[in-house]
């Protein structure tokens, strides 16, 4: 969410921010719709102050027995009270009307975000690992799954395209891999692991924001509950509506959770395999942080989820995203992409975003500095460490052996009982 002072005082600023995103200059009708509605106000304000002395007035006029006076007043307050009422519900639906328009505008970038379109203007940031060298041709993870237990055709019989039943050698492998993951974050980078709600208000999912422009991705249980898309809407929420002290910050939270996406974008993208799911886990990473630790926050989460990959002896890469394919609520986002042998190419494991105070406002999520009566609003940041599946699809391509086996992971191994290699049923 923005803040409407802010426009008011940058308001170039503000829709040059708004034209790296590719989207048209909107200052000048949001400053208007709030001097109509601060117009209002001030309304409001001189007329209740006035029905307040003339009120008075009506009292010291009778008592003097000035009954003209006394009338003319008299008409005065009857005026004011049947006029204050329309001024107030004018000024509350300008107010509804900016607040949704506000809500509908995505965060604005970072200086440092490249501008671009899409995907293919995203940037280069770091290369980690070097692609293996096969002696044959490497298959998907697809073609390998079946026999280690990736059951494709159950789980769409059972509950239609996009669901997967895991079963068997591949579960366990599933499972090592969560517990990996949440057991680094936790234990080697402070991260407080958590057990969050799956079902979560409309509220939560507004101040993520996710709703009301994305509310055609999720899935709806209810009347007023969603699936969370992401663990991020519960790891974020732990903090709205709350004034947090500066010595309580940084707060880093992390779980491994299910997750559901209705994908209502991403038609035919995907299809095959275990990549693009309705239902799917990922290990979350948030944290709130100061405004002025978010730039640090954002490189130290960014790199344990590195760091996770690193582990596993995966190759990766560190994109920049540009302008174009950035998260609505990011203000800077970093995409992690893991090698896919099979597909002999980079496809993302993990994104890292920075919201500064965006989502902060949206829950009314502050903090009060150290010596300070006022409060300020948190930063947020979050980022996958990392989507269990497409690690699971990373480690059965890279480690693939000719004759259908997979090799585990050394970090993985103590997960598994000592278990070094999956062989093929």
């Amino acid at each position: 969410m923005h803040d409407i002072r802010l426009i008011r005082e940058n308001p170039n600023a503000f829709d040059a921010a708004l034209a790296k995103r590719g989207l048209a200059p909107s200052a000048a009708a949001l400053v208007s719709l709030d001097e109509r509605r601060r117009a209002l106000i001030t309304e409001a304000q001189i007329g209740q102050a006035r029905r307040n002395e003339a009120s008075k007035a009506i009292g010291a006029a009778k008592a003097q027995k000035d009954e003209a006076t006394a009338a003319t007043l008299m008409a005065e307050v009857a005026a004011l009270k049947e006029r204050m009422p329309a001024v107030e519900a004018e000024e509350k639906t300008l107010g509804e009307q900016l607040t949704a328009l506000l809500a509908a505008i995505p965060n604005l970038p970072l200086a440092d975000v490249p501008e671009g379109a899409d995907e293919d203007d995203n940037q280069l940031v770091a290369e980690h690992g070097t692609p293996r060298t096969f002696g044959f041709a490497p298959k998907l993870h697809d073609d390998i799954g079946p026999p280690l237990g990736l059951d494709f055709e159950t789980g769409a019989a059972m509950s239609g395209a996009r669901f997967t039943l895991v079963r068997g050698r591949a579960a366990k492998l599933h499972r090592a891999l969560g517990q990996f993951m949440l057991d680094t974050l936790s234990e080697q980078h402070g991260y407080e692991e958590c057990v969050p709600p799956l079902l979560v208000k409309y509220d939560a999912l507004f101040g993520t924001g996710q709703m009301p422009k994305f509310a055609e991705d999720l899935f709806k249980a209810g009347d007023d509950h969603w699936l969370i898309p992401t663990a991020e809407v519960s790891l974020t929420n732990i903090v709205r509506e709350k004034i947090l002290s500066e010595q309580e910050l940084p707060l880093r939270f992390t779980a491994l959770t299910p997750c559901f996406r209705s994908e209502a974008g991403a038609a035919g993208r995907d299809t095959r395999g275990f990549i693009r799911q309705h239902q799917f886990e990922k290990v979350e990473m948030v944290s709130i942080v100061t405004p002025d630790a978010s730039e640090d926050e954002h490189e130290r989460m960014t790199a344990c989820a590195e760091g996770v990959l690193d582990a596993l002896g995966l190759p990766f890469r560190r994109m920049k995203l540009c302008t174009g394919d950035m998260g609505f609520t990011a203000a800077r986002t970093y995409d992690l992409e893991v090698w896919l042998p099979g597909q002999a190419r980079y496809r993302e494991i993990s994104s890292c975003s920075t919201c500064t105070d965006f989502q902060a406002r949206r829950m009314n999520a502050r903090y009060r500095p150290d010596g300070e009566k006022a409060t300020r609003f948190v930063h947020t940041l979050n980022g996958s460490g990392l989507a269990v599946g497409r690690t699971l699809v990373a480690v059965l391509e890279n480690y693939q052996q000719e004759d259908g086996s997979v090799a585990i992971p050394d970090v993985l191994q103590p997960y598994l009982k000592g278990l070094n290699r999956l062989e093929p049923a």
